[in-house]
C-alpha cells in the first residue's frame, strides 16, 4: 500500500508539475509591471482560471512559454528555472508521501508542493515571491492543517503549527530589518508558510528546516564564488533554497512522528 501511495503522490506531482511553467511565465514579472496576459507571441492566455491552468505550450502557436524567464533576463547570477518542473514537483510528492505515509497531513503537504516549485521558479527568474501567492499560500497552510489536527492518525500538531509560523516569520523579519539588501520581504512573506508547515512537526524540526534552508543558500553561494560567477557582494534568490530546507525538515518530521 505505501508503493502504490508513492506512486500515486508522484503522478499528482507530475500532473500540477505541468500547470507549473504557464504559471511562473505570468509571474516574472518586475515589481512595477502587470502579469503577463499573453504568450511571447502575443496570443492571450485562456483556460480555466481567467488562463492562469494550462500547459506550459500556448495552444493558438504550439510555442513553449520561457519557464519563468524575465524580459530583461535575471537580476544576477544564478540557474535558470527548469522546464523539468512536472519532474520535481513529483519527486518532492513521492518524497513526501514515502516520508508522511497514510497520515492526514500529507494531503496538505501534497496541495502546498506545487505551489512552492511555483515560488521557487518566480524567485529564480526575477529574485521576487508574490504576495499573490505567499500570503494565501500562509492563510491556506494553517487552515488546511487544522482541517487535519481534526482527523485521526494525524502526527502533528496544529498549536505548535501557528507558533512555528509567527516564530519564523518574526526571526526573518528581524533579519529583513538588520539586512534588507540581502534579504526581501518576500522572504519574510514565505517563511509564515514554511513556519506552519514545519513547526506542525514541532521545535526540533522547525530549525532543522530553518538551518537547511541558510546551509544550502550558503554553499550555493560558495559554490557561485568559486566558479567566479558571483562576489561575495552578490544576491541570491532565497526562496528555493528556503523552500528546500522545508522539505528536508518535513522528510524528517514525518519519518520519526508518531501518530496520535
Amino acid at each position: 500500500m505505501h508503493a502504490t501511495l508513492i506512486a500515486v503522490a508522484a503522478l499528482w506531482g507530475a500532473a500540477t508539475g505541468l500547470l507549473v511553467p504557464r504559471a511562473a511565465y505570468r509571474l516574472s514579472v518586475e515589481p512595477d509591471e502587470a502579469w503577463r496576459d499573453a504568450c511571447p507571441a502575443g496570443h492571450r492566455f485562456t483556460g480555466p482560471a481567467r488562463g492562469w491552468l494550462g500547459g506550459p505550450r500556448c495552444p493558438a502557436c504550439a510555442v513553449a512559454v520561457p519557464v519563468g524567464a524575465a524580459d530583461s533576463g535575471p537580476p544576477a547570477p544564478g540557474p535558470a528555472p527548469s522546464p523539468a518542473s512536472p519532474v520535481v514537483t513529483a519527486l518532492a510528492c513521492a518524497a513526501l508521501a514515502w516520508a508522511t505515509g497514510p497520515r492526514p497531513e500529507l494531503a496538505v503537504w501534497l496541495l502546498v508542493a506545487p505551489f512552492a516549485v511555483l515560488l521557487a521558479a518566480v524567485d529564480l527568474a526575477v529574485h521576487r515571491l508574490p504576495d499573490r501567492l505567499t500570503l494565501p499560500l500562509a492563510v491556506a497552510t494553517a487552515v488546511l492543517l487544522g482541517v487535519a489536527a481534526l482527523l485521526p492518525a494525524h502526527a502533528g500538531s496544529w498549536p505548535s503549527a501557528l507558533l512555528g509560523a509567527a516564530v519564523l516569520g518574526a526571526a526573518y523579519f528581524v533579519l529583513f530589518l538588520i539586512n534588507p539588501a540581502g534579504l526581501g520581504f518576500g522572504d519574510v512573506k514565505l517563511a509564515l508558510s514554511l513556519g506552519v508547515a514545519l513547526g506542525w512537526y514541532g521545535w526540533g524540526v522547525l530549525l532543522l528546516g530553518a538551518f537547511a534552508g541558510f546551509l544550502f543558500g550558503a554553499l550555493y553561494g560558495l559554490g557561485l564564488i568559486a566558479l567566479r560567477r558571483a562576489s561575495r557582494k552578490s544576491v541570491i534568490p532565497f526562496g528555493p533554497f528556503m523552500i528546500g530546507g522545508a522539505l528536508a525538515g518535513l522528510l524528517l518530521g514525518g519519518l520519526s512522528a508518531v501518530p496520535s
